[in-house]
């Protein structure tokens, strides 16, 4: 069993910043991606960033300059460092991960998400 759990979301003024955390944990072999998706209200879920168990990123471009994605390999952990957050940036957050299990071989997961609230 794999679980991942996000922490860090919450209400902040426009302009301001949060961290994002998502730590997996479970019968773990090894992660590939991971990455950070978002869903506002009425809208279908997007990419916001991911990043390789190498370490190379991709952002959306609306997030581009303002977000930074990290990962700690040895923690099965990645961040979302969010910086000049913007009220279209209000959304529930979720964790992705691909990533291969002892005993279900490669398989792609998600965090239950976090509510990230901007006020203007």
């Amino acid at each position: 069993q794999v679980r991942l759990v996000e922490s860090g979301g919450g209400l902040v003024q426009a302009g301001g910043s949060l961290r994002l955390s998502c730590a997996a944990s479970g019968s773990i072999f090894r992660i590939n991606a991971m990455g950070w998706y978002r869903q506002a209200p009425g809208k279908q879920r997007e990419l916001v960033a991911t990043i390789t168990s190498g370490g190379n990123t991709n952002y959306a471009d609306s997030v581009k300059g303002r977000f930074t994605i990290s990962r700690d390999n040895a923690k099965n952990t990645v961040y979302l460092q969010m910086n000049s957050l913007k009220p279209e940036d209000t959304a529930v957050y979720y964790c992705n991960a691909d990533l291969y299990t002892y005993v279900g071989g490669r398989q792609d997961y998600w965090g239950q998400g976090t509510q990230v609230t901007v006020s203007s």
